[in-house]
C-alpha cells in the first residue's frame, strides 16, 4: 500500500476509533455526572498530575523514537518494553510513598487510598505501550479500534454499576482501572508481538537519546498543564476543581477526536517524508483540514454553552459554562500547536522542543502566579491567553524548519477564522433573538448550528476556493 494510502485509510480508522471510543466514554461522563457531584470529580482532578506524570516518565519517549526509527527489530522492542515496565514500577513505588503528603498538601485525607489505586493505570498501561507504538509504526489503527472499543464499554459499565450501587468518587477510580486492564488483557490475546527476556544497552542509548528530551518537554507540558487544577485544588473548593474540570474536559472533547486522531497518523506520516517540500505541502494541508473542522465545531458551542452543560449534566454544573466559554476560545488553535510540534520531532530537533518547552512552562507559571489573585476566572482567561502566545511560538520555530513561515501559516488560516467569526457574530444575535420565545435548549442548538452551518460553508465555497478543492481530492481519493 502507498504511503498515500496509509495515510487515509489510517485517518480512517483512526477517526472512526477516536469517534466511538470517546461516545462511549463521553456517554458514561454524562451518566456519572447525573449520579455524582461535582467535589468528587474535583478530588479525581486533583491526583490527575501525577497519574500523568506517571505516564509520560514510564514511556521515557522511546515509543516515540521507535516510531520514527526506520526498521526496528525484536531487539529494539523488547528493550523498550522492559525499560517501560521497570521505570513505571519504579515510579509507582515513588507515587504510593508520596501519596500521604499529597493528600496533606490537599487537605484532603481520602486522597491517599484513591492515588494508591488509581496510579496503578499507568503500571497496566506500560504493558501494552509498545504494542501500541508496533501498530501505530505500521499504521494499523483498524486493529487499535477493535481493542480499544470492548475496553471502553467495560470500563463504563464497571464505573456506571458502581456508581448506582453507592460507591460515590471510587466508581471514578476503579472505571478507570478496569478499562486499563481489560485493554491490555485483548492486546495480548489478540496481538501476536511478545517481548524477548534481552535488554541491549546500545539500543536502550539509541532510543533514549532521542525519547528523553521528549519525556522531559512531556513532562514540563503534563505539569503545566495539570498546574491549573493543583492551584484551584489548593486554594479553592474541590467543588471548584469539578467544574474548572468538567469544562476542561468539555472543551477539549471535540478537538481532541480531531488532532488526537489525526496526529497519530500524521507523526509516521510525517516521519516518512523526507522533502522538505513535501513535508511543508501535507503539514498545510493537515492545518487548514483541522481548522475547517474545529472552528465551526468550537464557536457554535461557545454560543449555546449553557443550553449545551444543562441537557447534558443538569442545572448543578451550570456553574461551569463561564470557564468552558473562555476555554473554548483557546481549543480552536490548539492542534495548530500540536502538529508543528510533529515537525519538531520528525526533524529530530527534540533538543529544540525541549527548549521551547522549558521556556514556555517558565512563562507560564508566572501568569498563574499573577492571574491567582484574581480568582479563577483569571486563571481560566489566563490559560486561553497562554495557548496563544505558545501557539505562535511553537508556528515560529517549526516554521523555520520546513520554510513554512509564521506569516505564511497565519496567512493561510486567516479566511478561515475570518469566516467563522462572521457566522459566530450573526449566530450569536440569533440566538440573543429567540433566547426568550424558544424553551426547548436542543432546539435552540439545532436552531444556532443550522444558521451558523449555512453562513460558515457557504461563505467557505464562496471565498476559499482552495479549501474546497482540498476537499474534493480527499473525497475523491
Amino acid at each position: 500500500m502507498s504511503l498515500k494510502k496509509q495515510a487515509v485509510s489510517g485517518a480512517i480508522w483512526t477517526f472512526s476509533q477516536q469517534f466511538i471510543v470517546q461516545f462511549i466514554s463521553f456517554g458514561v461522563q454524562i451518566i456519572l455526572a447525573r449520579l455524582l457531584l461535582p467535589e468528587l470529580f474535583g478530588l479525581i482532578a486533583m491526583l490527575s498530575v501525577f497519574v500523568s506524570i506517571g505516564q509520560t516518565l514510564m514511556d521515557g519517549g522511546m515509543t516515540s523514537s521507535l516510531i520514527r526509527t526506520k526498521n526496528p527489530d525484536q531487539l529494539d522492542y523488547s528493550t523498550v518494553f522492559i525499560t517501560n515496565l521497570m521505570v513505571s514500577t519504579f515510579v509507582y513505588g515513588l507515587t504510593f510513598i508520596a501519596a500521604p503528603y499529597i493528600a496533606e498538601f490537599y487537605g484532603q485525607e481520602i486522597l491517599k487510598n484513591l492515588l494508591r489505586i488509581y496510579a496503578l493505570s499507568f503500571v497496566i498501561l506500560s504493558l501494552v505501550a509498545v504494542h501500541t507504538a508496533k501498530l501505530t509504526k505500521e499504521m494499523n489503527f483498524k486493529i487499535q479500534m477493535k481493542l480499544q472499543i470492548p475496553a471502553a464499554v467495560s470500563g463504563g459499565i464497571i464505573g456506571v454499576t458502581m456508581a448506582y450501587s453507592g460507591y460515590g468518587v471510587w466508581s471514578l477510580v476503579f472505571g478507570n482501572i478496569g478499562q486499563s486492564m481489560i485493554y491490555v488483557v485483548l492486546n495480548w490475546v489478540f496481538i501476536k508481538w511478545r517481548p524477548s527476556l534481552v535488554f541491549n544497552k546500545r539500543r536502550f542509548k539509541y532510543h533514549l537519546n532521542f525519547g528523553y528530551k521528549l519525556t522531559l518537554s512531556g513532562l514540563l507540558d503534563t505539569i503545566y498543564n495539570d498546574s491549573y487544577r493543583i492551584v484551584i485544588g489548593k486554594f479553592f473548593s474541590p467543588a471548584s476543581v469539578g467544574f474548572f474540570n468538567q469544562a476542561e474536559n468539555m472543551r477539549l472533547f471535540p478537538v481532541k477526536q480531531i488532532f488526537h486522531a489525526m496526529g497519530k497518523v500524521t507523526y509516521p506520516l510525517f516521519s516518512n517524508i523526507k522533502n522538505d517540500v513535501q513535508l511543508k505541502s501535507a503539514y498545510r494541508i493537515t492545518l487548514k483540514l483541522v481548522l475547517f473542522a474545529v472552528i465551526p465545531i468550537m464557536l457554535i458551542l461557545m454560543i449555546v454553552a449553557n443550553e449545551f452543560f444543562m441537557f447534558l449534566f443538569g442545572e448543578k454544573w451550570l456553574p461551569a459554562v463561564p470557564y468552558f466559554q473562555v476555554l473554548a476560545i483557546a481549543s480552536i488553535i490548539r492542534p495548530i500547536s500540536s502538529y508543528n510540534l510533529n515537525i519538531l520531532k520528525v526533524k529530530g530537533r527534540s533538543d529544540l522542543l525541549l527548549k521551547i518547552e522549558s521556556v514556555q512552562k517558565v512563562f507560564g507559571i508566572i501568569i498563574i502566579i499573577i492571574a491567582l489573585p484574581f480568582g479563577i476566572m483569571a486563571l481560566v482567561a489566563s490559560l486561553t491567553f497562554v495557548t496563544f502566545v505558545f501557539t505562535l511560538s511553537n508556528m515560529w520555530f517549526s516554521g523555520r524548519l520546513i520554510n513554512y513561515h509564521l506569516t505564511e501559516q497565519i496567512k493561510d488560516v486567516s479566511k478561515l477564522f475570518i469566516i467563522g467569526f462572521f457566522a459566530a457574530v450573526v449566530s450569536y444575535f440569533t440566538h440573543q433573538y429567540l433566547f426568550s420565545s424558544i424553551n426547548s435548549g436542543f432546539l435552540m442548538m439545532g436552531i444556532i448550528s443550522l444558521v451558523f452551518g449555512i453562513i460558515y460553508f457557504g461563505a467557505i465555497y464562496l471565498f476559499e476556493k482552495n479549501m474546497v478543492e482540498i476537499i474534493k481530492k480527499l473525497v475523491e481519493k
